[in-house]
């Protein structure tokens, strides 16, 4: 059912109000915007950080708060979108990078570092037995998919709608993106273990791998169910196909990822984000009868896969600082945020929740329960601007779609404080929101 057109001038209304507060709150923001446009198509190189009226230029940023450039403080709650895992300044990771500097910025070779954090991931990820490193998650997953290829000797890839697997592997809801790579993909719903078997079953000759995340992160943090992962790892065992967990962002729900929580083995799996500490940083892994393929068969360059100061840091990150206590109580700590945020937004009946898994979670404008993707209508793509223009305004700097991404540093007086503004946010605009009862 649409919304009355009363409630959708309330909220073009509610949204001018909302854009003109934050045009005149950010006056150095938008001439830097004016003047990045004459040399960068877009204003920026990477689309995600874009929203209108223009993007929030932050000057620096120090334990989970930031500060733009027109001198305003937000705490972080979108976590550089799970990389920024330690915040902005952990001293020892700052540390390990500047102990490294000091031994030469490139070495052109192997080193120490690199076979230790190697170590480290290998002894966590309980189906990574032998991995390599890359420069980013997306480079992990055409790393992945293409040793699938090879391993299995076919060439197709089943995918699911709203999955992202980086700038290059980028699933719509209405098929793949233009600017997603030419590998022959077939796609199916997420959370429908039926369809996903049934294409596997229909291609059984060609199905490559099947690669999926454990939690949609940018298709709305929507957990994948146990049933599904349980019977995508049984199909793909039947046909012959190999099973990829994209466990960029979910790595990070336990000290061996989603994949250890939930007690399912892929066959290979791909990491990256927060793991060097907030350098740049992706690795792919699994069982070695696969990786043995790169052990001269299969080349795999790339200048800075091993760059000093990515090893360097994952080294501390991954063997100092995030242990398996620390992990839990992240994961706990989010459960909880998560739990309080939707006790709210229950008690005020409003058509509003947050899913997700652990330390992440994305806001959605319908009733809760959400297991698959979906394309936003109008009102509720008014409704993430308008939450995300009022969270600024509240002092908390979030992704632009409504997710949140929670960092080690994050202090728990500043999620009470979210909670309450979400709260005050729901209260203000019921109206507009919608009750829970009308929108299901």
């Amino acid at each position: 059912m649409s919304a009355a057109p009363e409630c959708n001038s309330a909220l073009e209304s509610s949204l001018l109000e909302a854009r003109d507060r934050f045009v005149a709150k950010h006056p150095r923001s938008c001439e830097l915007h004016n003047q990045a446009r004459t040399v960068m198509p877009g204003g920026n190189t990477r689309s995600v950080l874009y929203y209108q009226p223009f993007p929030i230029a932050m000057e620096k940023g120090e334990g989970s708060t930031l500060w733009d450039i027109d001198g305003h403080e937000f705490v972080n709650l979108c976590g550089e979108y799970t990389a920024g895992l330690f915040g902005h300044s952990e001293m020892r990771i700052r540390g390990a990078v500047q102990q490294a500097m000091t031994l030469g910025l490139n070495l052109a070779a192997v080193g120490r570092a690199e076979f230790e954090l190697a170590k480290l991931i290998c002894a966590r990820v309980p189906s990574i037995e032998l991995v390599r490193f890359t420069n980013s998650g997306t480079e992990a997953n055409l790393m992945a998919l293409t040793a699938a290829r090879v391993h299995t000797g076919r060439d197709m890839i089943l995918a699911f709608r709203g999955g992202y697997h980086g700038g290059v592997l980028l699933f719509t809801l209405q098929g793949p993106s233009p600017v997603t790579v030419p590998f022959p993909f077939v796609l199916a719903d997420y959370n429908d273990p039926g369809a996903a078997t049934a294409v596997m079953e229909q291609n059984r000759e060609r199905i490559a791998a099947v690669i999926v995340e454990p939690m949609l992160g940018s298709g709305g943090c929507i957990p994948a169910e146990i049933g599904f992962l349980k019977a995508l790892r049984k199909a793909t065992r039947e046909v012959g196909a190999l099973l990829i967990f994209d466990e960029v962002m979910t790595s990070r729900m336990s000290d061996g990822g989603l994949q250890k929580r939930v007690g399912i083995m892929p066959d290979l799996t791909t990491l990256g984000k927060y793991m060097a500490g907030g350098m740049n940083f992706g690795a792919f892994g699994g069982r070695a009868d696969v990786m043995a393929l790169f052990d001269g068969r299969l080349p795999h360059a790339g200048t800075f896969n091993n760059n000093v100061l990515s090893m360097a840091a994952g080294r501390v990150a991954l063997g100092e600082i995030f242990t398996q206590a620390v992990a839990e109580e992240l994961y706990e700590r989010g459960e909880r945020l998560r739990a309080s945020l939707n006790d709210r937004l229950m008690k005020l009946g409003v058509a509003m929740h947050f899913s997700g898994v652990g330390s992440l979670a994305t806001a959605h404008y319908r009733a809760p329960m959400i297991r698959c993707p979906y394309t936003p209508t109008a009102r509720e793509d008014g409704l993430r601007e308008l939450f995300f223009l009022d969270m600024l305004q509240a002092g908390f700097y979030l992704a632009r779609r409504g997710m949140i991404a929670l960092s080690l540093p994050v202090q728990q007086s500043d999620l009470d404080r979210f909670v309450d503004a979400v709260g005050q946010f729901a209260n203000i605009r019921q109206r507009l929101l919608g009750r829970v009862d009308a929108a299901a």
